[in-house]
């Protein structure tokens, strides 16, 4: 194994009703000017923002409020946010939603702590942040595991770049998780949830070497509940106890826990999925159930002691003398078949984009660049590599 440093400062409120201790989780971490920050309409409809705003007033806290944040959430509503909280002195920021909303909060949180720069040289790797506003989360989408992480992507509307950009800083300080928010959800957001959440634990379990046996149990576990849990929800998305399981691995899934003890993880299949995302706006879990098994299936020959232990611990593939490589493809398989009895696509064609050669090569220049070059732990790849998996996944 690895050494490491594990950091994890976010306070957890967990459970029923727990949007109505907003004001006074705010007011213990110091804020008095906030910007309530969310997505669409339905926040509004629900009576959440409501509940929020309440909260809020009763603790005697000025809030002003900023909604319209999008799937792959956009440089400009940053802005937009940036200049709302300069002209409100803002000092702190509550994203009520899912990842989106979080890390826009959290781009307009570095972007407020130096106003002197452009807040997406962040994201294109010019500079590094010196600061962030506090930010915290009421969580309404169990998927992203922003509510608890150090990442942030961001996509630029205008150039079609989807970038991240990671930095303790913006870890936030406190995330509000009430299962219930999550019942109105179509099946389709909360499926692509689940399959972002497994793939936050899986960017950290497919490595070379450096594996810690604890770490790499709880990640098993993880993705084994979600498993579970996700097909429950498929067939009955008002279960609580589902809700509840699915909210916490997300949790889990993206504080660094499950990769605690190794090479820092592979993350080759969110590099590749964001080009996806910025180019063809999809939904960022989809994207990811679309190019994994593509991946897995480019590199598992370099990778083969972790892909033979996850088909049998976490797939269920039977160890009966069929050799490593039969093993490795068979939970392949077996993943993509989970995938299909939830909802998601295992290909670009089911996820309804058919790039051409030009897009593909486009895409796959834009993620090299995007990666310094190159990504990967399980298998380093390049960008032809990345082109070759591109066009596999068609």
């Amino acid at each position: 194994m690895f050494g490491f440093t594990y950091f994890a400062p976010t306070k957890v409120v967990f459970g029923k009703d727990t949007e109505k201790q907003a004001g006074a989780l705010v007011r213990a971490c110091g804020g008095s000017r906030v910007l309530v920050h969310y997505g669409g309409s339905s926040a509004l409809k629900s009576g959440l923002i409501g509940r929020v705003v309440k909260s809020l007033d009763e603790a005697g806290i000025f809030h002003v409020e900023l909604g319209g944040v999008v799937p792959n959430p956009h440089l400009g509503k940053v802005r937009e946010g940036i200049e709302l909280a300069k002209q409100n002195d803002i000092d702190f920021l509550l994203a009520v939603g899912g990842g989106s909303v979080i890390d826009s909060a959290k781009a307009i949180a570095y972007a407020l702590a130096d106003p002197d720069h452009d807040v997406w040289e962040l994201f294109q790797g010019k500079r590094s942040a010196v600061g962030c506003f506090p930010v915290a989360s009421i969580l309404t989408i169990a998927a992203a595991g922003s509510e608890m992480s150090n990442s942030c992507v961001i996509t630029n509307e205008l150039t079609g770049e989807k970038r991240a950009y990671n930095d303790d800083l913006a870890r936030p300080r406190f995330a509000v998780m009430n299962p219930d928010l999550t019942k109105t959800l179509p099946d389709y957001q909360t499926e692509s949830g689940c399959a972002d959440i497994m793939m936050h634990t899986m960017e950290r379990y497919f490595t070379q070497g450096g594996n810690m046996e604890l770490t790499d149990e709880i990640a098993e576990a993880v993705l084994r509940t979600v498993m579970k849990y996700a097909k429950i929800l498929h067939a009955d998305p008002q279960n609580y106890e589902a809700r509840a399981e699915v909210m916490w691995a997300s949790s889990l899934a993206h504080n660094d826990l499950t990769g605690c003890g190794n090479d820092g993880g592979d993350f080759a299949t969110h590099m590749l999925e964001h080009e996806m995302g910025g180019m063809f706006d999809v939904t960022h879990g989809a994207g990811l159930a679309a190019i994994w098994p593509s991946w897995a299936r480019y590199v598992y020959k370099e990778c083969m002691p972790r892909f033979v232990r996850y088909a049998i611990k976490v797939m269920g593939v039977k160890d009966e003398g069929q050799g490593d490589e039969q093993i490795a493809l068979e939970g392949i398989a077996k993943m993509e078949e989970f995938y299909r009895s939830i909802g998601m696509p295992t290909n670009m064609r089911e996820l309804g984009i058919t790039p051409t050669e030009e897009q593909i090569l486009e895409m796959a220049r834009s993620c090299r660049e995007a990666c310094g070059g190159k990504q990967g732990s399980a298998k380093v790849l390049y960008e032809e590599d990345m082109a070759n998996i591109y066009r596999m996944a068609l």
